[in-house]
């Protein structure tokens, strides 16, 4: 028995067992099962991975240094803290 027959008795079998064992389908079970196991086969084979191409380099990209307006909130530097205005009285 070949590994497409078994595959096919293993289909046949789960479609009698689905439909409640029904008695003299067989052949449209068969049938059924034979073109389940064929697109399963169609399947795999589209699915077989080829030759993986190979990575491409990436180069790092130059970088150019910032003015202080363009510059992050991090690295500028801090503000004097301010002094509480006093209410006149």
């Amino acid at each position: 028995m070949s590994i497409d027959e078994q595959r096919i008795r293993e289909f046949a079998f789960q479609i009698w067992e689905s439909e409640g064992r029904p008695h003299g389908q067989h052949e449209r079970h068969w049938k059924m099962a034979s073109k389940l196991a064929e697109a399963e086969a169609q399947a795999q084979a589209q699915v077989q991975p080829q030759a993986a191409p190979k990575p491409r380099r990436i180069s790092k990209p130059k970088t150019v240094p910032l003015s202080e307006a363009e510059q992050p909130a991090l690295l500028k530097k801090p503000r004097a803290p301010r002094t509480p205005k006093t209410p006149k009285a």
